[in-house]
């Protein structure tokens, strides 16, 4: 799967729902350039399982610091958008995401999640009689995050095997970060976080940098 770092994201639409039961259209890339913010797209598996429900809440509590960054948090995965509303109609305490804000992108379809080379497929064969592609693994998505600039470039990247919950906190790091790089020229170094030095991009930054930490 070749890197989208530095390339626009698709420009796909894709069925979503909300808490509201409203289902609707939503395209990432539009979703970046039109309202100048940036986005976090993260997919996971699917609905109704384990680990998913808790990154799903924990994006819901960061959810007032991607405002404050002037970022749209977006999920994904294959399930339908009906079987979105269900989850988010089941209490917390029952496994669900009930009081899940931000949309969910229903890729059932799996449109996207194809372009994007995401999706847990072992193999691939080829009926020659019928012509058909029979494909072996789960054909969900593994949990894969994007972050995506104001102008629908990709900067970030990044997937975890399924029983590997992400860390939130991270993104909001590398969202710093690339704000960072964004209005001062600067480049960030090794566990760079809000607050600390960054450096100028040549060997005296470097050299300076090193030498005083």
């Amino acid at each position: 799967m070749a890197t989208l770092v530095g390339k626009k994201f698709p420009d796909l639409n894709v069925d979503a729902m909300n808490e509201m039961a409203e289902t609707f259209k939503v395209n990432v890339l539009d979703e970046a350039i039109k309202n100048k913010k940036k986005v976090i797209l993260f997919w996971y598996p699917k609905d109704f399982t384990f680990v998913c429900p808790t990154e799903l809440h924990a994006f819901q509590a960061a959810l007032p610091e991607f405002d404050k960054r002037n970022t749209i948090v977006i999920g994904a995965s294959c399930d339908t958008p009906e079987v979105h509303f269900a989850w988010l109609n089941t209490p917390k305490d029952h496994g669900g995401i009930q009081g899940v804000t931000y949309p969910i992108l229903g890729d059932s379809n799996r449109n996207l999640s194809s372009r994007l080379g995401i999706l847990d497929i072992t193999n691939e064969t080829y009926d020659e009689e019928t012509g058909a592609i029979q494909v072996e693994g789960d054909n969900v998505t593994y949990r894969a995050t994007y972050l995506i600039d104001e102008e629908g470039t990709v900067f970030h990247e990044s997937v975890n095997d399924m029983p590997l919950g992400r860390n939130v906190k991270e993104f909001l790091r590398l969202i710093d970060a690339y704000s960072h790089v964004q209005e001062n020229g600067e480049v960030c170094p090794a566990n760079w976080e809000e607050g600390k030095d960054a450096m100028q991009a040549d060997s005296k930054g470097v050299a300076s940098y090193l030498a005083s930490h």
